[in-house]
């Protein structure tokens, strides 16, 4: 499986961008959950079930994206130098 890079910024297939800020364990059942913000509109804040937020994209279900993952970690460079 994938790796979750932890402030990292990934790509949603459907052209969003989040920033992945930790990994929650649900005190009941141990599912981990990947805690994600928005980097658009209000930031708001998001949770997935950690296997989810690393799955490839339906291709049946959305055959338009070129995308292969739901959510792609994106290789953003500084422009200090």
């Amino acid at each position: 499986m994938r790796e979750l890079k932890i402030n990292g910024i990934y790509k949603h297939f459907k052209g969003d961008y989040y920033f992945v800020e930790n990994v929650a364990i649900h005190s009941e059942t141990r599912e981990k959950y990947v805690v994600y913000r928005g980097l658009y509109g209000d930031s708001e804040l998001y949770i997935r079930p950690y296997e989810m937020f690393l799955s490839k994209v339906d291709k049946e279900k959305y055959p338009e994206v070129t995308q292969e993952y739901r959510f792609e970690l994106q290789d953003i460079k500084s422009v200090k130098k």
